[in-house]
């Protein structure tokens, strides 16, 4: 791990498709950016295939952040593997605290943190994580050949993660708890209708996870095939994810009834020098993609490049170093 502690124009929290557009367009525009963040690539890195990213036919999610990457790092932006634990107001500053590389000050800060994975919150899952339980069928999927599985979840991830899996295992289960599936695309619908190897289980939850030390069988709320209980080896739980909210509510920032980080068409929060972008704002409302997130992630470097040139002596060290004719006509 690198640790570059020191002064930038903008700290950007987050290594995902809206961390390093913000990146690269905040190095175009001459600033001192560093790019902080604990995962690589957010959930495009682990997303699987890419069919719907303009200028790529097909593409591997973890491939197209490399793409992200590399032209950040072309600018000689500093990208730092850490979590960003706090970010507080200092006199017209920022100091962004991470939980190892020590304290970076800022006088503009881009929040794109993302989501966390939403969990089933049943007993045993944080243990046999890694032991059968799963949040990522593209990650785990090839360890599952010849095995029996299943996914919950009703949305984009967890149909298609149903399809992937029925490549590798010879028995999936898909447990949604709605009636049918209508959040999904159409094309992906379609083709997890045509997987034959997938079981649709509909208005149904899972309610126990079986085993002694690590998964071996789960418990439904209703009946199938006679029984409550199906044995498999693995369950993959793909139910969405919520916004890492933590740090915006510590710094006052407008959230909506979903904890989405409220912004305007510039990215800006109601927190001066603070912007946010990506699937933790609300910002392209239920259309999380990458293209959406790179696109916020720009938009909110340019702002921020904006806001530092309005504002050249609100943080007392960014002042020091620019032109005093600048700081008295600002």
């Amino acid at each position: 791990m690198t640790t570059v502690e020191g002064q930038y124009d903008i700290v950007i929290a987050g290594q995902g498709a809206a961390g390093f557009a913000a990146a690269l367009y905040a190095a175009r525009y001459q600033t001192k950016p560093v790019v902080i963040g604990e995962t690589f690539g957010g959930e495009t890195a682990i997303g699987g295939s890419i069919e719907n990213y303009p200028g790529y036919v097909d593409i591997d999610g973890f491939d197209l952040m490399m793409h992200f990457r590399d032209q950040v790092v072309k600018y000689d932006v500093p990208i730092v593997d850490d979590k960003v634990t706090k970010v507080v107001g200092v006199e017209g500053c920022y100091e962004v605290e991470t939980e190892y590389s020590g304290t970076y000050q800022t006088q503009t800060v881009i929040l794109a943190i993302g989501r966390e994975r939403r969990k089933l919150g049943l007993p045993n899952e944080e243990e046999w994580t890694g032991k059968g339980v799963s949040f990522c069928s593209v990650c785990d999927a090839p360890l599952h050949k010849d095995n029996v599985v299943a996914v919950v979840g009703g949305g984009n991830a967890a149909a298609e993660g149903a399809v992937l899996l029925a490549k590798y295992a010879t028995q999936v289960y898909l447990i949604y708890r709605g009636s049918e599936f209508f959040r999904p695309e159409r094309i992906i619908v379609d083709e997890l209708n045509r997987t034959p190897n997938v079981t649709q289980l509909l208005e149904t939850n899972v309610v126990e996870l079986q085993g002694t030390d690590d998964l071996e069988g789960i418990r439904i709320d209703r009946s199938f095939n006679g029984s409550d209980e199906l044995t498999v080896d693995g369950i993959f739980i793909e139910i969405g994810a919520d916004p890492r909210a933590d740090i915006p509510k510590e710094l006052g920032m407008n959230l909506n009834d979903e904890d989405e980080v409220i912004v305007d068409t510039a990215m800006r929060t109601n927190v001066p020098g603070i912007f946010a972008a990506g699937d933790l704002t609300n910002a392209s409302g239920d259309l999380k993609q990458t293209i959406t997130a790179a696109a916020q992630g720009a938009i909110a470097a340019s702002a921020a490049y904006k806001y530092i040139m309005e504002h050249p002596a609100a943080c007392p060290w960014h002042a020091a170093s620019i032109p005093q004719e600048e700081a008295v006509t600002a």
